[in-house]
């Protein structure tokens, strides 16, 4: 393969359209990133498990930059493992992007550098719990400072949302209306893999109702709608980790959950006579509790269910 600009925008549509597809709920795992893609019939590396900023040998410019969310208690590296997440959440439109270790000659750097001065689109492996990771793309080096040993990353609008596939994508620097909207979807993506990853975790992988392990069936579950400003916040307290089948039932208030983990089904679906998915996937159910995390702090808060409970008896 020749390393040229055309070349380069293929095998970063091609990298990005595999990584969707193998993404569950938008997540992808660090056996996903070290699997890398396949182009015209070869294996291209996405990333270099040691280091944070990758170009592959067969690629002209910089593919990828990575942030990896520590484990708890792991050496802190970079400033960007702290900061990243409370820049986006708070609004930055551009978010702080640590250099390699060893000064801004580091190869790694330059490349950061040319990325900038070619307005080329990269792909920002986006860490949202330990080994896993959320892919914002495009994603483009803003700024890029040997004062401060920084670059600077900004976000723009996938291309599907301007009507294009990848392979079509602009490439040029997003203007602040772009990046504003970037920035909005990378937020919301944000908010929801990390709620969805912390629920998950602290369940063990398994729905509260019926014990399902696999995670690709899996939703995190708000018990206080996200809408709502006081209880509505994405944290493990206010979620439930529930099969799709489950989470919708929940949704539609076909069954509800009382502030002693106590599952309530609707008169509605009792009255329904259609076969065991509904008699033992739902129905048997009722009045059974709910299987609890570990950790007592992480389990259901009985305000936010007790709210959520009486907006079940209201609507049956």
């Amino acid at each position: 393969m020749t390393a040229d600009p055309l070349t380069d925008a293929a095998m970063r549509a091609a990298a990005v359209e595999q990584l969707r597809r193998r993404a569950v709920a938008g997540v992808l795992t660090s056996d996903d990133l070290a699997a890398g893609f396949a182009y015209a019939g070869e294996r291209v590396p996405l990333i270099n498990p040691q280091r944070g900023i990758f170009r592959p040998r067969v690629m002209r410019h910089l593919l990828s930059v990575r942030t990896v969310f520590p484990s708890t208690g792991s050496k802190i590296w970079y400033d960007d493992q702290r900061q990243v997440h409370r820049q986006i959440l708070a609004g930055d439109e551009v978010v702080d992007y640590a250099f390699m270790v060893g000064g801004p000659d580091m190869p790694e750097n330059r490349h950061l550098r040319e990325a900038m001065r070619e307005a080329v689109p990269i792909l920002y492996f986006l860490g949202v719990a330990p080994g896993r990771y959320t892919l914002v793309y495009p994603t483009y080096v803003a700024d890029w400072s040997a004062d401060t040993l920084t670059a600077r990353l900004a976000f723009g609008a996938p291309a599907g949302e301007l009507g294009l596939r990848e392979a079509e994508a602009p490439r040029n620097m997003p203007t602040a209306a772009e990046r504003r909207y970037g920035l909005r979807l990378v937020r919301q993506r944000l908010h929801q893999a990390t709620f969805r990853e912390a629920v998950l975790a602290a369940y063990g992988g398994r729905c509260a109702i019926s014990g399902l392990p696999e995670p690709r069936l899996l939703d995190a579950a708000h018990i206080a709608p996200d809408r709502d400003e006081t209880l509505g916040q994405p944290i493990v307290p206010n979620g439930l980790p529930l099969s799709k089948v489950h989470h919708a039932a929940f949704d539609a208030h076909l069954i509800g959950i009382d502030p002693d983990f106590r599952i309530h089904v609707s008169p509605q679906l009792l009255a329904i006579d259609d076969g065991p998915m509904l008699e033992q996937g739902i129905k048997a159910m009722a009045g059974r509790t709910i299987r609890l995390p570990n950790r007592r702090a992480d389990q259901p808060d009985r305000d936010r269910l007790s709210a959520r409970f009486a907006d079940f008896q209201s609507r049956n």
